[in-house]
């Protein structure tokens, strides 16, 4: 299996997950569902607006290269 290889964006929206959630979500989705699903995440508690963010990174990503294998 291929392994995916993040770049430095990917790395920046990783860490800027951990202090501002739904801006990093924003800029890898847009104001699309994922987006407002990790505000009302984030207002109800930080740390599951963080695991959203990550999981729409890691769900994205997966996504984009089982299209493109």
């Amino acid at each position: 299996m291929a392994t995916v290889v993040s770049s430095n964006y990917d790395m920046f929206l990783y860490f800027l997950a951990i202090f501002l959630p739904p801006v990093s979500v924003f800029l890898k989705r847009g104001c699309a569902a994922d987006f407002w699903i990790n505000v009302c995440l984030s207002i109800l508690g930080w740390i599951p607006g963080v695991i959203h963010a990550w999981w729409v990174f890691v769900f994205l990503t997966r996504m984009i290269m089982k299209r493109l294998i």
